[in-house]
């Protein structure tokens, strides 16, 4: 991938991840939009970033995901590049989850439902570009689901299965698809502090942008590139010894 000169949208990009994308892309030569939920984090983004453009959208909100494809497609007609990277994440074994449906369905809307939608929005455009890519973030729980976000690790194991499918639907097309698959992140991804002793994001950041400008479908880094290329028998040993499973 060309890393300048692109014009991309990227979800989720006022923190973690994202950003650190975003920044990255800015820095490469390219014109980055960011879109979120929180109207002061977007401008603190954008304060510290200068350069980065901001779209402010609910992606829980099937309105505000169509409102965010019409309102990208009319000021940056440019736009070839979608990275699918807004999630939240809920902690919690799946029996004691008491939270309200709308709560836990907020879950799946914005780390499934919203970046498939966007991605049909927003892939009639992408095709009269002569180079586009969607960029969907995933996880390396798409591997090995983990007891503690059953959710969370449900929606990224099904954008994972949707990268795969699309990236072949595609194949004949101006249009490819990319899928960053990340190990645990020092971000605040399912509240302050939990991921702590993850990757710092700034070294995770580094690492996908390297391997962004190759031409690499799937990009993991440490413990996910170990997911994500590890055999079935491999992989069911990790599953059940991640999780406290008895052999």
């Amino acid at each position: 991938m060309e890393l300048a000169g692109n014009t991309i949208l990227v979800t989720g990009g006022a923190s973690g991840i994202g950003l650190a994308l975003a920044q990255r892309f800015l820095a490469s030569g390219s014109d980055v939009i960011i879109c979120g939920r929180d109207g002061d984090r977007l401008e603190a983004a954008r304060s510290a970033n200068p350069g980065l453009h901001i779209l402010q959208a609910d992606l829980a909100r099937q309105a505000d995901r169509e409102r965010l494809a019409r309102s990208v497609v009319d000021a940056y007609p440019n736009l070839n590049i979608l990275v699918n990277n807004a999630g939240i994440q809920r902690r919690g074994r799946f029996r004691d989850d008491a939270a309200p449906w709308a709560d836990r369905s907020a879950e799946i809307a914005i780390n499934l439902e919203a970046p498939i939608h966007l991605a049909s929005l927003l892939l009639p455009h992408l095709e009269t570009k002569l180079r586009a890519c969607i960029i969907n973030v995933t996880s390396g729980l798409a591997f090995i689901p983990m007891v503690f976000a059953p959710v969370y690790a449900a929606t990224k194991a099904a954008m994972h299965s949707f990268s795969q499918a699309l990236r072949a639907e595609l194949a004949d097309s101006s249009v490819t698809v990319v899928e960053i698959i990340p190990p645990a992140v020092k971000t605040d991804l399912g509240g302050a502090g939990l991921h702590d002793d993850g990757v710092p994001v700034d070294e995770f950041a580094d690492a996908v942008m390297a391997r962004l400008a190759t031409e690499e479908s799937e990009i993991g880094h440490g413990m996910s590139d170990h997911f994500r290329t590890a055999t079935r028998d491999q992989l069911a040993t990790l599953y059940r010894r991640l999780n406290g499973m008895k052999d």
